[in-house]
């Protein structure tokens, strides 16, 4: 059974203006979320800026996130690190705070080899019961998964995989490689119903940050056979998608949450709040989806 089907919403983690974590206004815009039908919350990754969290706070809202979400829906934890020991410990300490399963990201910046990858998750799979979702998106780590390469690791407790190259045939090759035997979540809102087309089980999303329902409904709407109204919302939120990534994620999407009220867009450096000319830009398209009045 998949770990979840339809639309993960890839978290974003407030920030008070001392930048400490907002755990009040965490813990509303979680129940936003899932009021609005978001179907996993996927608290710690590239969206939660993982990156700058000391491993306590990363932990801590760890388990914040579990605790407040109480079983509503499926929690995976962004456990992933360029140092495998620290990502296994990170994976268990997401274990033990009850996360339903762990998202794994490539080691950044060593640029392993194709048998280190497969080593590295080896070993990380080797130290957790939860099940596992490889994650491939080397625009930001410099380090791909190759498609023999998720099919070697796809045994046991790694079941998945988060593909972000924006590669359809890529993409594609995963499946046929792996003869279907993974879950693959699309990592890129712009591609949800092509991924979806080749036996995706849904999309780990920036966008459902901002449009949750929405983008549970492509999914919903694909899986119900009602592909065109699926497609229809793919493309209704095209320049949108757009819009949160006119910079580097999650810069843009806190801005439109500062936008919609739900609290303030502080980033940690060495990320820096959105130029103005973009802030323009994502506004607009949040009027246009009507998501702004």
């Amino acid at each position: 059974m998949s770990i979840f089907t339809g639309a993960g919403v890839a978290i974003a983690t407030p920030f008070d203006e001392n930048y400490n974590i907002d755990y009040e206004s965490f813990g509303k815009f979680i129940d936003f979320q899932i009021e609005n039908k978001t179907d996993a919350i996927i608290v710690c990754g590239t969206s939660g800026e993982a990156s700058t969290l000391s491993h306590e706070e990363h932990i801590a809202a760890i388990r914040y996130c579990v605790n407040r979400v109480n079983k509503r829906v499926p929690v995976i934890a962004g456990t992933g690190s360029n140092c495998t020991d620290t990502a296994s410990y990170l994976t268990k300490q997401a274990q033990n705070a009850g996360a339903d399963a762990a998202l794994v990201v490539t080691p950044y910046y060593n640029k392993a080899t194709q048998n280190g990858l497969i080593a590295h998750y080896t070993d990380i799979a080797k130290h957790t019961d939860l099940p596992i979702i490889l994650y491939n998106v080397p625009s930001r780590t410099g380090c791909k998964l190759e498609a023999a390469t998720i099919a070697k690791l796809v045994k046991e407790n790694i079941v998945g995989v988060k593909e972000a190259t924006g590669d359809i045939a890529f993409a594609t090759q995963i499946m046929y490689d792996t003869q279907g035997d993974v879950d693959m979540y699309s990592g890129n809102d712009d591609m949800i119903v092509p991924m979806l087309s080749i036996g995706g089980k849904g999309v780990i999303s920036v966008l459902s940050n901002v449009a949750p329902e929405d983008t549970h409904n492509i999914c919903a709407e694909y899986f119900a056979g009602n592909v065109e109204k699926s497609r229809e919302l793919q493309i209704k939120y095209l320049e949108l998608i757009h819009s949160l990534f006119c910079e580097v994620n999650p810069i843009p999407v806190k801005k439109a949450l500062e936008l919609m009220g739900f609290y303030g867009g502080n980033v940690r450096l060495p990320l820096t709040q959105l130029e103005p000319a973009h802030t323009e830009r994502l506004k607009k398209a949040m009027i246009e989806t009507g998501i702004l009045a």
